[in-house]
């Protein structure tokens, strides 16, 4: 009885749309914008690719549904769902880890999305009108380095988060996902088209595409591997934390795939919108970050139209780094909501505070206690490094076990087919790669990360 009430109580996404909206929000991060397109490319363009493509279909896919299955059937947080389905057990480990993952990358996270503000609204005022490489690199270093200013733009994140979480699931998350998403991938598609017709821009498009497998090295795979599963927000509690809110007659598999390739789309259409600019303009594309915040802002000078053109791109990722700030936020308020029974908007307060204490200490890191060091890591770094490779490897790694090797195979089979109304073939092939094939990779992924195997 109290099962059902409380599965009556709880909150829902109320369409497909948003459900998947919401979760692809949390997915699009700044990683699909800057990271991913470059590792791409590096590592052979299509060829990279395409091991990419089949590690989403084999290990994130899975682990994903792995985390909607707990969250369903368990109608909880992070924590709870896995103390629901496993009471005598250690599994909520796994949520442990989650939760404090989210609470910590959001911490440093949202420092990065306040960058992407300030470069907003520096680009809307023509801030970067007359300024070389150099002169630009130099602002980006003071600006970061500034004990003042990003914690203003950090501020800034963390109220607009606060306000969707705090609304609601179906008020907030969905409402606001639901428009995010869709003026994300306008954006990018207009950034595209742009792109795709500057001169010497089809350089760019064969460095994102032509597979070459002479430049995929153990360490590509590798990385696509690691990217796999990070930039599906497996590992965080996010996933698990929006099984619970999705709908009984909702299709997690194909919910799941949907994810997984809109992620996917919009990282290649934002490397679609990057390097033909970049090729055009011969810059080098092995910059990470830098080529983001240094070297793009002096490209969209140089072309026409590039006031727009810049003012749509920092858009664009002031969008795709906000959708992914809601969804941490709320996978560690809805912990705090049903752990102290606590109202969602003081819930949702309490944890950013908390949280927002944290960022600005480790914004703080890369400037005025840039010599505070943790395993010689500046708070910032460490943080980053803390979480990608010890909380999000393992928090997956349990989960893919438990859900392979320990939940009750009737739970699975009913969660995925949604109790039998749903007519699907692949129940016994997602338990095998969640018992086997799954937590090997992980594991990899893991001990490379720690540097416990080294590639050459």
């Amino acid at each position: 009885m109290d099962r059902a009430n409380e599965t009556v109580k709880r909150e829902k996404f109320q369409t497909s749309f948003g459900l998947i909206a919401a979760a692809i929000g949390s997915a699009v991060g700044l990683g699909n914008i800057w990271r991913f397109p470059y590792i791409t490319g590096v590592n052979g363009g299509g060829a990279f690719l395409i091991i990419y493509l089949f590690f989403v279909a084999i290990i994130g896919i899975p682990i994903m549904l792995a985390e909607f299955i707990i969250g369903r059937e368990a109608k909880k947080d992070a924590i709870g769902s896995y103390k629901a389905l496993a009471p005598k057990g250690k599994w909520h480990i796994a949520g442990i880890l989650g939760v404090l993952a989210a609470f910590f990358i959001l911490s440093f996270y949202s420092i990065v999305a306040g960058w992407t503000l300030e470069y907003l609204f520096s680009a809307i005022l023509n801030k970067f009108q007359g300024q070389s490489v150099a002169e630009i690199g130099e602002g980006f270093a003071a600006f970061t380095s500034d004990p003042i200013r990003p914690i203003f733009w950090q501020l800034i994140v963390m109220s607009i988060t606060v306000y969707v979480v705090a609304s609601g699931v179906e008020k907030g998350i969905e409402k606001y996902s639901k428009i995010l998403i869709p003026l994300l991938f306008v954006l990018v598609v207009i950034l595209d088209i742009r792109a795709i017709t500057l001169p010497g821009g089809t350089a760019g498009l064969e460095f994102l595409f032509k597979p070459d497998f002479s430049k995929l090295k153990a360490q590509g795979v590798l990385d696509a591997l690691g990217h796999s599963f990070f930039s599906l927000s497996l590992g965080m509690a996010i996933m698990v934390t929006y099984g619970s809110y999705i709908k009984e007659d909702e299709s997690l598999g194909s919910t799941a795939v949907k994810v997984g390739i809109s992620d996917t789309i919009v990282a290649l259409m934002a490397g679609i919108a990057i390097f033909p600019a970049v090729f055009s303009f011969g810059i080098s594309p092995e910059e990470g970050a830098g080529l983001v915040f240094v070297t793009l802002p002096n490209v969209f000078l140089q072309m026409p139209g590039g006031y727009l053109f810049s003012v749509m791109f920092f858009a664009l990722l002031a969008l795709a780094a906000i959708t992914s700030t809601i969804s941490l936020l709320e996978a560690v308020t809805a912990h705090v909501i049903e752990k102290f029974n606590m109202e969602r908007t003081k819930a949702t307060l309490i944890t950013a505070t908390l949280i927002t204490i944290v960022g600005i200490i480790a914004s703080l890191s890369n400037g005025p206690l840039s010599h505070k060091k943790i395993l010689g890591k500046n708070l910032f770094d460490f943080l980053d490094y803390l979480t990608a490779n010890y909380f999000l490897t393992m928090s997956a790694l349990i989960s893919s076990v438990f859900v392979g090797w320990s939940l009750d195979k009737r739970i699975v089979e009913n969660q995925l087919t949604n109790d039998g109304r749903l007519q699907i073939k692949y129940v016994k092939l997602i338990s095998f790669i969640l018992k086997f094939i799954a937590p090997i990779a992980i594991l990899i992924v893991f001990l490379t990360g720690i540097e416990v195997i080294k590639l050459s």
